[in-house]
């Protein structure tokens, strides 16, 4: 007879129905049996059932523990966990069941996800809409999704945040011969997916307000 799986009705009833696993898990990582974090999941065999109190869990209680217990460590996006659950070898049908009942719950929410990408990877890390859409991608964020997050990054933003970059990194460069400045402070917001318009322009502007002779710069450099 199958098991007919239970669903909670909220995020925190969801949670709290992953308790027992998470505890029996954490039993048996104090005994040095637990496998690791991105092992196979326990098949639940003859000494699992040895090891463990009560009957063996279904694979979707498997992959409920398995989700909240990397959620719990930081937000992941809906094909993250997707893959997590098939590296640990947690039936697709059961996998996508339970992704799907924690979408519904909001514990999954891949558009809340690449908001809040961008906002700290563009203010921590300076990096442009082109680089966060391509790490976004690499998460499996839909397009659409990633097109609505990184165009709340406007270009003026873009441009005030390339020059932060630039003036932090002018310092580094002085006594450096000026092509080489030119090519190293360009070279930098080019890695952060800025535009090569927008870097250029940046760069040059930063080097005329240092003093760097603007002929030069029009000679090595493209106009707006």
């Amino acid at each position: 007879m199958t098991r007919r799986t239970e669903w909670p009705d909220s995020a925190d009833e969801l949670s709290r129905t992953a308790g027992d696993a998470e505890t029996r898990s954490g039993r048996r990582g104090r005994r040095g049996r637990q496998a690791p974090e991105d092992g196979p999941v326990d098949s639940g065999g003859p000494s699992s059932s040895r090891a463990e109190s009560g009957p063996p869990r279904t694979p979707e209680e498997q992959a409920r523990a398995i989700c909240l217990r990397l959620l719990t460590g930081s937000p992941r996006t809906r094909k993250q966990l997707a893959d997590a659950l098939r590296q640990r070898g947690i039936p697709e049908e059961a996998a996508q069941e339970v992704l799907s009942r924690f979408e519904d719950v909001g514990l999954i929410d891949d558009g809340a996800f690449a908001d809040a990408w961008v906002e700290s990877r563009h203010h921590g890390r300076g990096l442009a809409r082109r680089a966060l859409a391509r790490e976004l991608r690499t998460k499996g964020v839909d397009s659409a999704l990633i097109d609505e997050a990184v165009g709340r990054l406007d270009s003026e933003q873009e441009e005030v945040t390339a020059r932060a970059l630039v003036d932090r990194k002018l310092r580094t460069t002085r006594g450096l011969e000026r092509d080489k400045r030119l090519r190293r402070l360009a070279g930098m917001l080019a890695r952060k997916g800025y535009p090569e318009g927008l870097a250029l322009r940046v760069v040059r502007q930063a080097l005329e307000e240092e003093g760097e002779d603007p002929e030069f710069l029009e000679g090595h450099l493209p106009g707006d």
